[in-house]
C-alpha cells in the first residue's frame, strides 16, 4: 500500500511538473458566458473603404463566433495613425479632455513600446499555442515582442509596404517627346534623371515664361525614404539589439539620400502640395508618387485642372526603387493591434477576435478590399490572392498594387526597425528635419528670385557643400535632443 501511495504522489507530481511546463492558453484558463459577453472597444485608423470592409468582418465576427462565444466587438475610426497614436498618449497620460483608453487599439511598435514602458500593455502570448504563434509571418511576430523573445505585445493583422504609383496617361506625352525611358523609375537616382527631364520638358512649353515646370514626383511617410534609403546603402539608422540602440548616422549616406530628395526638391522637380501625394496627383502637380500599398488605394481616376475641367487618368504600378547597386529593401508596415492590459477574460476575449481575423478566409478578404498583405504564411501564396480577386472582381488597380506588393514582400528584405526608448520621437526628426528644411529652402529661392537673383544661382546657394553641412550638423542635433 505504500509503494502504491507513492506511486500515486510521484504520478501526481509529474502531472502538475508536466501542466506548469505546459504553454498557458486561454482554453485552458478562460470561461467566457455568452448571456453575459465581454464588451470590446477598439480605436483604429482605417477610413474609406478600409473601414467599410473592417466594419463588415466586425459585425460578421459578433453575429457568429462572437456571439456563440460572449464577445462583441465595437470599431471607431480615429483618423489617421497619427491622430490614433496622440489620443492615445493623451489617454494614457490622463491628460484633461482626453478619452479613456480603449481596450484595444491599432498602433505602432514605437507608440506600443512607450505604451507598454507605462505598462499599460497586455501581452497576448499566452492565449495562442506555439502552432498558432508559427503560422505568422516570423518577421510580424517578432516585431511584436518589442525587444522580450517569446511575448507577443502587438498582434499583426494586416501589413503593407511600399510601390510606386504612376499616371500613365500623363506620362506618355511625355515618354513620347523625350524618350523617357521606365526602367530609371527602379532606382532613385533615375527617378531623379527623369523628374529633371519632366520639369525641363513641361517647362519647355511656356518658353515666354521662366521656371514654370512641373515637378514629377513626390512621396509619403518620408521617414520610410531616410531609413530604408540608408539600409540600401548598407547603414542601419537605428541598430537595436537586446533591447539597446546605437544610432548610426553615416555622413556619406546621409548625403546620398540629399542629393536624391533635397536637390530635387529644391529645384522643382519633386514636390508636395497636398496633404497627401496622391491629393497632389488629382491636381495634377505631381504625376508619380511611392506610397503604401494600402494609400495606393486613394490614387485618383481623374485630374482636376485649375479652372475645374477634369480628365480621366489610368494608374500604373510598380515595385519601390533602389539605389543603384545596392540590395533591394522594402518597409515592413501597418500597425499593428495592442490590448490594453485588463482582465484575462477581456484578453482571451480579444484573441478570440484577433485569431478569427487573421484566419486565411477572413485575412485576404480584408487585404485584397484593402491594399494591405496578409500576415499568415499559408495566405500569402499568390495563388490563392489571384484566386479570391477573380472571384470577387476586383479591380485592375488594386489587383495589381496586391501583385506587386507580393512579389515585393518575397523579392525584397523587409524591414522595420525595432522598438527603443523615445523612437517616437526619433522617428519625428527623420520624417520632418530634411523634409522642413527642403520647403523653407524652397521658400528662400523664390524670395531671392522675387529679388533679381537668377533661379540657378538661388538654387545652387541652398544645395552647396555649405547647406548640405548645415542641415546635416542640426539633423544631429535634433536626433541626440530627441533621444534623451
Amino acid at each position: 500500500m505504500r509503494r502504491i501511495s507513492y506511486a500515486i504522489m510521484l504520478w501526481m507530481m509529474v502531472m502538475v511538473l508536466l501542466f506548469a511546463s505546459m504553454p498557458a492558453t486561454a482554453e485552458t484558463k478562460v470561461q467566457l458566458d455568452p448571456q453575459k459577453p465581454q464588451m470590446i472597444m477598439i480605436w483604429h485608423y482605417y477610413n474609406g473603404i478600409q473601414q467599410q470592409v473592417f466594419n463588415r468582418l466586425v459585425l460578421e465576427f459578433n453575429e457568429s463566433i462572437g456571439a456563440q462565444e460572449g464577445v462583441i466587438v465595437e470599431a471607431h475610426s480615429q483618423g489617421s495613425i497619427n491622430d490614433l497614436a496622440t489620443k492615445l498618449l493623451a489617454s494614457a497620460n490622463r491628460e484633461p479632455g482626453a478619452e479613456e483608453m480603449p481596450d484595444v487599439f491599432g498602433a505602432y511598435a514605437d507608440t506600443a513600446y512607450q505604451l507598454d514602458q507605462m505598462g499599460l500593455v497586455a501581452d497576448l502570448s499566452p492565449y495562442l499555442t506555439e502552432e498558432e504563434k508559427d503560422s505568422y509571418v516570423d518577421a510580424y511576430i517578432n516585431e511584436g515582442e518589442l525587444g522580450t523573445p517569446g511575448t507577443l505585445k502587438v498582434f499583426p493583422i494586416a501589413k503593407s509596404t511600399e510601390l510606386l504609383l504612376l499616371n500613365e496617361t500623363d506620362w506618355l506625352p511625355f515618354a513620347k517627346a523625350t524618350g523617357a525611358d521606365k526602367t530609371k523609375l527602379s532606382t532613385w537616382e533615375g527617378l531623379v534623371e527623369l523628374s529633371k527631364a519632366f520639369y525641363e520638358w513641361s517647362d519647355a512649353q511656356t518658353p515666354d515664361v521662366e521656371g514654370d515646370g512641373k515637378a514629377f514626383f513626390g512621396r509619403d511617410a518620408f521617414a520610410n525614404y531616410m531609413l530604408i534609403g540608408s539600409l540600401q546603402l548598407g547603414v542601419e539608422m537605428f541598430k537595436v539589439e537586446n533591447g539597446k540602440m546605437t544610432l548610426q548616422v553615416d555622413k556619406t549616406v546621409m548625403r546620398r539620400l540629399w542629393d536624391n530628395y533635397y536637390v530635387p526638391f529644391v529645384n522643382g522637380w519633386f514636390g508636395a502640395y497636398g496633404r497627401f501625394r496622391s491629393d497632389d496627383i488629382k491636381t495634377g502637380q505631381l504625376i508619380a508618387l511611392v506610397g503604401s500599398t494600402s494609400g495606393a488605394l486613394y490614387f485618383p481616376n481623374e485630374v482636376t485642372r485649375d479652372d475645374g475641367t477634369t480628365y480621366p487618368i489610368v494608374c500604373s504600378v510598380y515595385p519601390l526603387p533602389n539605389f543603384v547597386k545596392t540590395k533591394p529593401y522594402a518597409v515592413q508596415q501597418g500597425a499593428g493591434i495592442v490590448v490594453t492590459k485588463s482582465t484575462k477574460e477581456k484578453e482571451y476575449a480579444v484573441t478570440l477576435f484577433l485569431k478569427w481575423f487573421t484566419a486565411a478566409e477572413q485575412n485576404i478578404e480584408f487585404s485584397i478590399h484593402s491594399g494591405y498583405l496578409p500576415v499568415l504564411k499559408a495566405a500569402n501564396d499568390q495563388g490563392m490572392l489571384d484566386q479570391e480577386i477573380s472571384r470577387q472582381g476586383i479591380n485592375d488597380l488594386l489587383r495589381n498594387i496586391i501583385d506587386i506588393g507580393v512579389k515585393i514582400t518575397t523579392q525584397y528584405h523587409l524591414y522595420t526597425n525595432s522598438a527603443f526608448a523615445h523612437g517616437y520621437d526619433a522617428r519625428k526628426v527623420v520624417e520632418t528635419s530634411m523634409t522642413d528644411a527642403a520647403k523653407t529652402a524652397v521658400a528662400k529661392r523664390d524670395d531671392r528670385i522675387g529679388q533679381g537673383v537668377s533661379r540657378a544661382s538661388a538654387i545652387a546657394s541652398l544645395t552647396d557643400d555649405a547647406a548640405f553641412e548645415a542641415w546635416f550638423s542640426a539633423f544631429q542635433t535634433q536626433l541626440e535632443a530627441a533621444l534623451q
